[in-house]
């Protein structure tokens, strides 16, 4: 990412010795890069409390609790919709 910033800014900056316009738009798109290109893997802020986000399970035991869970929730939906589970199996 950062080398097609650079290399569109080289862009800019080359075509702005016909238009100074384009050298604004040069140090706008360098401005926003730094701000917000550089910085997004940092939280500038602690996370709001609450649930966290489904992340990758850091252990094999966190694994299989979400995939018993998941199971647990298809087999309600089987057992609760039979017709529109049955149905989306035919179309297999």
């Amino acid at each position: 990412m950062g080398t097609v910033v650079l290399s569109g800014t080289v862009v800019l900056v080359v075509l702005g010795f016909g238009h100074p316009l384009y050298w604004l738009v040069a140090v706008a798109v360098l401005f926003l890069y730094v701000r917000y290109g550089l910085g997004a893997a940092e939280p500038s802020s602690p996370p709001a409390p609450g649930p966290a986000p489904a992340a990758a399970p850091t252990s094999y035991k966190a694994y299989r609790e979400r995939r018993d869970l998941q199971a647990k929730w298809e087999r309600r939906y089987r057992r609760e919709r039979p017709l529109r589970h049955r149905r989306d199996e035919s179309g297999k």
